[in-house]
């Protein structure tokens, strides 16, 4: 589905990105949601959705992967929106975390996050501006074959910003409870 994304404009020609794992099962409990597979329902605070070291491995996997794949400075993109409450999501935190994968891979890098300031409406409206095929973005915690599941937080927190930007979320959901 992600690859159906760089078909489209503005992204038409662009290389699609590239996915790399992520297993937290040797750091986190066995009945952690994150590694039993079910999510925190729709109606759960984001207090209760925090993975604690999410953003040092995210941010640091994926700057290995770019320093190791020759890019220079390594730029990592990181999508978080306003309001995010967690320690990992602070100014403070990301710049001493790019100058620490600085210093570690003998390169510059540089953490960026060009949505922080816009909320979920707001990313919808600037997506709808340059011509985004919304349907064809993911924001569930745990989708099933490229579909949403109309049951987590984050698809909660998708249908709200839909309507909140004044349309109708032109994704698919697995369960239609939250469209």
């Amino acid at each position: 589905m992600l690859e159906a994304l760089f078909l489209h404009p503005p992204f038409a020609g662009t290389t699609p990105p590239i996915e790399l794992s992520f297993d937290m099962r040797d750091v986190y409990p066995p009945d952690h949601w994150a590694v039993g597979g079910s999510p925190p329902g729709f109606d759960t605070p984001d207090e209760d959705v925090y993975l604690s070291g999410r953003n040092v491995i995210l941010l640091s996997k994926a700057a290995v992967y770019l320093a190791g794949s020759g890019h220079t400075p390594v730029r990592v993109l990181m999508g978080q929106l306003a309001g995010n409450p967690f320690p990992d999501a602070t100014p403070a935190f990301l710049e001493a975390m790019g100058h620490a994968l600085s210093l570690g891979l003998a390169t510059r890098v540089e953490v960026e996050t060009p949505l922080a300031r816009m909320r979920k409406a707001d990313v919808i409206r600037k997506g709808l501006e340059l011509g985004l095929p919304l349907e064809l973005t993911m924001s569930c915690m745990q989708p099933v074959a490229d579909v949403h599941c109309g049951e987590c937080s984050k698809c909660r927190e998708r249908v709200f910003g839909f309507t909140e930007a004044g349309m109708r979320d032109p994704a698919r959901y697995a369960n239609s409870l939250l469209t």
